[in-house]
């Protein structure tokens, strides 16, 4: 088994993501939606934290060798990046949604210099949207990101252009297409379903179970 596949598996294995092509979920967005991945509940699993924690920590080390400092991206993304930092020993920081509304209404917590070069943690990436503000946060504030390394990703072309129009490379410890092989191997869906679940995937936005 890859790794990615033995993260995917580490994330059915908790409930962390749950797949219901015949009764989706409805995004924020209003998107439908076969699968729903809430990365938080690993948290609760010390072992299968662990292994993710690991598999991170692998990645950060192989890839992304420039990295002098870790951000997490709050909510879900600050205790994987903390942990992440620790075992690493880097220096850590993390970005809130907005600047805080009382106190010195920082956005950014921690301490850092123009000088560090940003690896930004998060769990998930979908569109990109959120991550990239998250960048743009961090480079007005005269920082370098060098890229982003997140838990899951649903592997949207959106997302790939985004980043890529960004100049930021990413790598995600699993996928949504090694997500649905896996289902697939473990007869949790049948093939006649992967073919609508991959559909999802190519055209979220006018999906249709």
């Amino acid at each position: 088994m890859t790794n990615e596949k033995a993260v995917a598996e580490k994330l059915l294995q908790v409930s962390a993501i749950k797949l219901s092509p015949n009764e989706p979920f409805t995004w924020a967005s209003g998107w439908k939606s076969p699968i729903y991945c809430d990365n938080r509940k690993v948290l609760s699993f010390p072992y299968v934290r662990d292994f993710i924690k690991s598999e991170m920590c692998n990645v950060i080390f192989e890839q992304f060798e420039a990295a002098d400092m870790l951000a997490g991206v709050a909510t879900a993304g600050i205790p994987w990046g903390a942990m992440a930092a620790d075992q690493l020993k880097l220096p850590y920081i993390y970005v809130r949604p907005k600047p805080k509304e009382h106190g010195l209404g920082n956005q950014i917590e921690g301490a850092y210099t123009n000088t560090n070069k940003i690896l930004v943690i998060e769990d998930l990436i979908s569109t990109g949207k959120s991550s990239l503000q998250v960048v743009e946060v961090l480079r007005n504030a005269g920082l370098e990101v060098v890229g982003m390394v997140s838990i899951f990703n649903y592997g949207f072309q959106i997302a790939e252009d985004a980043f890529k129009a960004a100049g930021v490379p990413y790598t995600s410890l699993t996928n949504y297409a090694s997500l649905i092989e896996l289902a697939v191997e473990k007869g949790l869906v049948d093939a006649s379903t992967q073919s609508t679940l991959m559909e999802w995937r190519d055209s979220p936005s006018t999906w249709k179970q």
